[in-house]
């Protein structure tokens, strides 16, 4: 039986609108690794955050190329194609962090029915939940007719899931609100549902004209106002800022028009990559950059990992029923399609309802 060879898509460090496709040998396995064939991922805006936290943050290590080039992160399910590893028996369907590639070598470390952790020296000092597969039989989250969502939303759920449980336990730093930008971002909607269904605050949505009216109709905001409005938000109660934008102005409208009553800025994404994200001196406090694996170590160490896949599982839930009344899912495959949802996803004009669910 042919099998197809293998084939990356990888983008330009420098210049992330400049990509190409890569076509090689599939990969040969040496003792105890096993070979993943990707199925399908999902590619948001998220996405695009990786490319620019790069360099930061480790991600163009995860699956190293040729110098200068870089294969950006995904959310996928992949099958066991082949295995020299005792424990990875050929045929598990795995979710975790793949490449947009059609094959990925992987070499276990530790195995369980719950997991199968990459141990590959590349990986050594970057975040352990990235190098997590997690076989689909042993998932408390999976369920075969929730594949897409789980792709589109499941790792971005888990960052807002987590962010929220981050300021309830500072009991939101005395604030009454909590002001999320890029409102119209699936992390921050993932994340205005969590306030939302927590009751402890209210959401104020900072979004953009074209998006405001999905935005509205979601019903996850309390509020939602333009950009060019901050100026208008009621300035005499305590509130957080979130921000999912990475917009220096954006920000420095936030913290002006606040000042004290600003009691904490947590930095999250960049959906506004193109935007500067200088913003000089602020009133306020300075922004700090929430780390979601961080979290999960200590939530870990206080509940246990069993009690916290259990509150994940649930609170997923509760948010993956809700998505059906408003997210779109689209299904592509072949180069074509990657490279057009890619430069789309890229450039901002993809609808927030959209769910790109792609495959090599």
């Amino acid at each position: 039986m042919a099998v197809d060879p293998g084939l990356d898509f990888v983008v330009d460090k420098k210049d992330w609108a400049r990509t190409r496709f890569v076509e090689c040998p599939v990969p040969e396995l040496g003792a105890g690794q096993a070979l993943f064939r990707v199925d399908r991922f999902a590619l948001t805006a998220n996405n695009i955050s990786y490319a620019l936290a790069g360099d930061a943050l480790g991600y163009w290590r995860f699956f190293p190329c040729e110098e200068g080039w870089g294969r950006i992160p995904v959310m996928g399910f992949a099958n066991v194609m082949r295995s020299t590893h005792p424990g990875v028996v050929e045929g598990t369907r795995c979710f975790g962090f793949y490449p947009m590639s059609r094959y990925l070598v992987i070499q276990p470390g530790a195995v369980s029915a719950a997991q199968i952790v990459d141990a590959a020296p590349h990986r050594a000092g970057l975040a352990p939940p990235y190098a997590q597969y997690l076989p689909t039989s042993g998932d408390a989250v999976y369920a075969e007719n929730r594949e897409d969502q789980i792709l589109l939303m499941r790792g971005l759920f888990m960052t807002s899931f987590l962010a929220d449980d981050f300021l309830a336990e500072q009991s939101y730093r005395g604030a009454r609100s909590v002001v999320i930008s890029s409102a119209s971002s699936k992390t921050s909607i993932a994340l205005a549902f969590q306030v939302k269904h927590g009751g402890r605050a209210r959401t104020v949505g900072l979004t953009s004209p074209r998006n405001a009216d999905f935005v509205r109709s979601l019903g996850f905001y309390d509020q939602v106002v333009l950009y060019d409005e901050i100026a208008s938000l009621a300035s005499g109660d305590p509130v957080v800022f979130v921000d999912m934008a990475g917009d220096g102005v954006v920000t420095a409208a936030v913290h002006r028009h606040f000042g004290d009553r600003l009691k904490y800025d947590c930095t999250i994404g960049a959906t506004h990559w193109s935007a500067n994200r200088q913003h000089g001196t602020l009133p306020g406090p300075k922004p700090e950059f929430f780390f979601a694996p961080g979290q999960i170590v200590k939530r870990s160490k206080d509940w246990g990992p069993a009690v916290l896949s259990e509150r994940i599982a649930a609170a997923w839930t509760r948010f993956c029923n809700a998505s059906d009344a408003w997210l779109h899912v689209v299904r592509s495959s072949g180069r074509e399609a990657v490279e057009r949802v890619y430069q789309d996803v890229l450039a901002g004009h993809t609808h927030p309802a959209d769910g790109h669910i792609l495959s090599l």
